[in-house]
């Protein structure tokens, strides 16, 4: 099978991206995959380096402050279709494939117009503008939370979870004992982000200093850039601080409860493992799609959400306080979790693939 993924911009379309791409070639060994992306963002550097042929087309995304900037990048779009025909005619793909971002749109465009097979995954609750242009070209529309698919035409809409919720599950956990804790107290892991964020480090700045007398443990992965901002401020003993893991997976299989932003791919992760959450979306997406996503799993009774703007370190303490003291709460939320966690999700995406092309 020869097939062309498209993603890009965001760890959180390149990995599951990339673990589509897994599972392909562990079902068909003489698969060929062309990554096509962006020429200047994340997936340069992340797919070569898994040795995986990868292609980079430049193109933006819409300026919504500026729409008389958007002249150049519809000049730039219309340029990506010419060389998206140009890279498909030459590859000759089965299907192709995107998995979010702005660069989907030309490539898929591109393939519909070449009467190519096409599938598109969309990770959030709310779809990108991608997703909703290509969504009346594509073959197949793969979804990964069920709130997805009354924004999509039904006769082609299929929920099959995010792929990162099945291949997590192959992980194996890093004992919270690496980091010094204790394994008899329970573990909170808070993570803003692969990359964090300035408005949120003020906040766990001042949340830090309160958890120094609570009888849990505290694991703050802060992101490179704000690590050193944490250095004026006394460290309880029973909190670590870490600039960033490749272990991140690994060591929320150890964890009690999550504290988090609320993208697709880590709401993924804690659904894949069952973990409960406290969620605090961004506000500075677009159509505030985080916060959406977020309440689908509050509804359900998963998590509890707390908005940015009224997050503090009181806050905080009080919603972590509230559920690790009722048991009760605490493993209806773990089941509730654990439901939205599809753990066939990629086996659900392959057989989609398997009957686009005919196999």
């Amino acid at each position: 099978m020869r097939v062309i993924v498209a993603a890009g911009g965001t760890g959180g379309h390149i990995y599951p991206a990339l673990a589509i791409i897994n599972r392909i070639k562990e079902e068909d060994k003489n698969s060929e995959i062309l990554y096509i992306g962006t020429t200047d963002r994340m997936e340069k550097d992340i797919v070569p380096a898994r040795g995986i042929n990868f292609v980079g087309i430049e193109i933006k995304g819409l300026n919504r402050k500026n729409i008389f900037s958007n002249f150049s990048v519809m000049k730039k779009f219309y340029k990506a279709i010419e060389k998206s025909k140009e890279i498909i005619l030459d590859f000759k793909p089965d299907i192709v494939i995107g998995v979010g971002g702005y660069i989907t749109a030309p490539v898929l465009y591109a393939a519909h117009k070449l009467h190519v097979k096409t599938m598109i995954h969309e990770q959030n609750s709310i779809p990108g503008l991608s997703n909703k242009f290509l969504a009346r070209f594509v073959d197949t529309i793969c979804v990964s939370l069920p709130g997805s698919i009354s924004s999509f035409p039904k006769n082609k809409t299929v929920y099959t979870g995010n792929p990162r919720s099945e291949e997590i599950l192959h992980i194996d956990k890093v004992s919270r004992e690496k980091f010094g804790f204790s394994p008899r107290k329970k573990l909170v892991l808070i993570v803003m982000g692969s990359l964090g964020s300035t408005t949120m480090t003020k906040k766990l700045k001042d949340a830090i200093r309160l958890f120094k007398n609570k009888n849990y443990q505290v694991l703050v992965v802060t992101g490179k850039a704000y690590y050193d901002s944490y250095k004026d401020i006394d460290i309880p003993k029973n909190v670590v601080l870490l600039p960033y893991t490749e272990e991140l997976i690994q060591i929320m299989k150890d964890t009690d409860l999550m504290v988090s932003r609320a993208g697709a791919s880590i709401i993924s992760e804690i659904t894949g493992i069952g973990l409960p959450s406290i969620l605090v979306p961004s506000p500075y997406v677009t159509h505030n799609h985080q916060y959406l996503n977020a309440k689908e799993l509050e509804d359900a009774g998963a998590c509890q959400i707390l908005e940015e703007k009224d997050f503090s370190g009181e806050a905080l303490c009080h919603d972590i306080d509230t559920i690790f003291a009722d048991d009760k709460m605490y493993q209806s939320m773990k089941k509730a979790s654990q439901s939205f966690g599809v753990k066939d999700s990629l086996t659900k995406i392959y057989q989609e693939i398997k009957k686009l092309v005919g196999e």
